[in-house]
C-alpha cells in the first residue's frame, strides 16, 4: 500500500514514524510539504520522498489530509482531480466530512479521523467515521495505518466524533492540567521543583499503569486505595464538595459544543 500525505507537520511524522516501525517501506512513502527544509528533514530522518506543493502528487492509493483545518479547503480544490478515486483520510480536526467532499467533487473515498497527541510517541487514541462511499476494505486500510500511531475508536456517526474530540482529543490537555495542580499541590506542601515534578508524573504515570493491567473499573481501583476515615477519603470528600468529577463532564461538554462551531467555521466556503 503506498500512502501519500499531504502536510509533513507533528502528527503526519508521527505517523510517518510509525509505519516504518509496522514493517512499511519508506519507498511505499512520500510527503507533500512546501517548506525545503522540512522536506529534507523528512527524507533525511524516514528516508522517504519528498515533493513541493507546486508538484504533481506521487502514485499512492491513499492520501492522508495532514493540514491545519485553515487550510484545508483550498488544499483539496486544488489537489481535488488527482485525490479522484483515492481513499482520502482526513485527520484536520472539526473539518466535516460533506464539506471536504464537496471541495473534492465528490469523487474521493473518505475517512474522517480525531487524533490526538500522543499519537507523537505511538500511543493516541483516533476516533474514526468510515464516509458513505467507502467500503470495507477502505476501513482496513484505514485502521491499519492509524493502529501505527495508537488505538482506533470507529464510530457510526459523523457526529460522535465531536463526543470523540471532547474526551481524546482535547482529553491530554486535561490529564496535562491535572498533573500541573497535582504539582503545584506538591510545591505548596513544601518541595522543590524537581521532587514535586517526580511525585506528580511518577503517580500519575503509576496510576494509570496500575489501571490498564487491572480488570476492576476505576470506580473499583478508586474505592481499594480509600480507607474509611483515611486522608485519600478526605481529599476525595473535598473534591465532591467543589463538585471537581461534575466540572470535568461540563468541561467535556463545552469541548464537544466548540468542535461543532468550529466545524461550521471551517464549512464555510
Amino acid at each position: 500500500m503506498r500512502i501519500v500525505f499531504i502536510g509533513g507537520g507533528n502528527m503526519a511524522t508521527a505517523m510517518l514514524g510509525g509505519l516504518l516501525q509496522q514493517g512499511f517501506a519508506a519507498a511505499d512513502l512520500s510527503v507533500v510539504e512546501p517548506g525545503a527544509e522540512r522536506r529534507a528533514e523528512l527524507a533525511r530522518d524516514f528516508g522517504v520522498g519528498t515533493v513541493a506543493v507546486e508538484d504533481a502528487l506521487p502514485e499512492a492509493e491513499v492520501a492522508v489530509l495532514a493540514v491545519k483545518p485553515q487550510q484545508l479547503a483550498a488544499v483539496a480544490k486544488a489537489r481535488a482531480s488527482e485525490l479522484a478515486g483515492r481513499l482520502v483520510i482526513s485527520i484536520a480536526a472539526g473539518v466535516r466530512m460533506a464539506d471536504l467532499d464537496r471541495w473534492l467533487g465528490g469523487a474521493a473515498r473518505l475517512v474522517r479521523v480525531m487524533p490526538n497527541t500522543p499519537a507523537l510517541v505511538r500511543a493516541g487514541v483516533s476516533g474514526a467515521w468510515l464516509g458513505p462511499q467507502a467500503g470495507a476494505a477502505d476501513r482496513e486500510a484505514a485502521d491499519r495505518i492509524l493502529r501505527a500511531i495508537g488505538s482506533v475508536v470507529w464510530v457510526e456517526r459523523e457526529e460522535q466524533l465531536d463526543a470523540i474530540t471532547a474526551i481524546s482529543g482535547s482529553g491530554p490537555a486535561y490529564v496535562f492540567h491535572f498533573i500541573e495542580s497535582l504539582t503545584a499541590a506538591a510545591r505548596e506542601l513544601g518541595f522543590d521543583a524537581e521532587t514535586a515534578r517526580t511525585l506528580a508524573y511518577g503517580t500519575f504515570d503509576g496510576a494509570v499503569k496500575l489501571a490498564l493491567g487491572s480488570a476492576d473499573d476505576a470506580a473499583t481501583l478508586r474505592g481499594k486505595v480509600t480507607s474509611k476515615g483515611g486522608t485519600t477519603a478526605a481529599a476525595l470528600a473535598r473534591m465532591n464538595e467543589l463538585g471537581v468529577q461534575a466540572a470535568i463532564v461540563d468541561a467535556a461538554r463545552a469541548a464537544q459544543l466548540r468542535a461543532g462551531e468550529l466545524a461550521d467555521e471551517f464549512g464555510r466556503d
